[in-house]
């Protein structure tokens, strides 16, 4: 080659990088969705920032102008002061036990509906009705319908037979409380195992069958450790949305008789205390809880979809 070919080749104009049309496609595609982003960001980020903000600062609505930073004070009111230490204890203790309770029963009823009967269809649909109440309607349900000592269907049962007449919120507050969550709970888990149920290698539980295995020892061995997943899946997100359970604590007992939870401090000392910085550091422990445990529930989605996958 040349001396003069190989200088036309060095001068020739370099061929146009493929790489910003295909930045602009990406663009073009992702452009939809930046509506929906500003306005997540608007309305949930923005004021999560405020509410940061507001934490680190002692501020009484009744004395806005004497408002001063504090730094993390509040932050430790609300884990030393007695009362909110309370609060969180009973978070702790109602989601464990409508959790567990919630997991447990939705197992019974997964298993039970997994079986072939005539009607199956329409028994999944009324077991499914608890979890599609609405809340409040739930808690106010129970509160009326069950609950009331005077005209409720507990007493009215018990009176059938000739038994006491106890006023169940008065008496068993928290039982109270954990007996409505349970009830509309227990659908949520059901559902997720019995997609756990389906979705079984049904030739190794035949072939199980064929050695001669009970029903026990597939169900222990088979059955219980393909169910570890949904299991934890289910208790993850469960607890995520029970920690932030405000409706059944304000409806039954207006955190009264010591079922008072976290968000019902945080509705109390906001609203009636008037105490926003404070009110805001224990939101955002509500916050910060909430997200590690969706940080886990999001790990075991993504293994149970890892799974799938790897079957398919």
């Amino acid at each position: 080659m040349s001396i003069t070919s190989s200088a036309r080749i060095a001068a020739a104009p370099a061929r146009p990088a493929t790489r910003p049309p295909n930045r602009m496609r990406a663009w073009a595609t992702r452009a939809p969705l930046l509506p929906a982003l500003v306005f997540m960001i608007v309305v949930t980020q923005l004021p999560f920032v405020a509410t940061l903000v507001i934490s680190f600062f002692d501020w009484n609505a009744l004395y806005p102008k004497d408002r001063h930073f504090t730094g993390v004070d509040n932050y430790r009111q609300v884990l030393t002061d007695p009362d909110l230490r309370h609060s969180v204890w009973t978070t702790v203790l109602l989601t464990a036990t409508v959790v567990l309770v919630s997991l447990v029963l939705g197992l019974v009823i997964a298993l039970l509906l997994n079986r072939r009967f005539r009607g199956r269809g329409v028994v999944r649909t009324l077991l499914i009705a608890p979890f599609l109440v609405v809340p409040v309607a739930a808690a106010l349900l129970w509160k009326h319908v069950l609950y009331n000592p005077e005209y409720g269907l507990l007493n009215g049962l018990l009176h059938y037979v000739g038994g006491p007449q106890p006023d169940w919120i008065s008496n068993t507050p928290l039982l109270a409380v954990e007996a409505s969550l349970v009830w509309q709970w227990t659908p949520f888990m059901m559902l997720i195992l019995l997609a756990g149920l389906q979705s079984r290698d049904q030739q190794q539980i035949e072939a199980a069958r064929v050695d001669g295995a009970s029903d026990w020892q597939i169900f222990r061995h088979l059955t219980l450790p393909h169910l570890r997943r949904y299991l934890e899946l289910g208790a993850l997100l469960g607890s995520i949305y029970i920690v932030q359970n405000f409706d059944a604590v304000f409806t039954l007992t207006s955190g009264g008789l010591g079922t008072a939870n976290l968000p019902y401090t945080v509705y109390q000392t906001f609203y009636q205390a008037h105490e926003n910085g404070l009110a805001s550091a224990a939101g955002v422990l509500v916050v910060i809880g909430s997200i590690i445990i969706a940080t886990f529930a999001l790990r075991v989605v993504s293994s149970l979809f890892r799974e799938e996958v790897s079957r398919a």
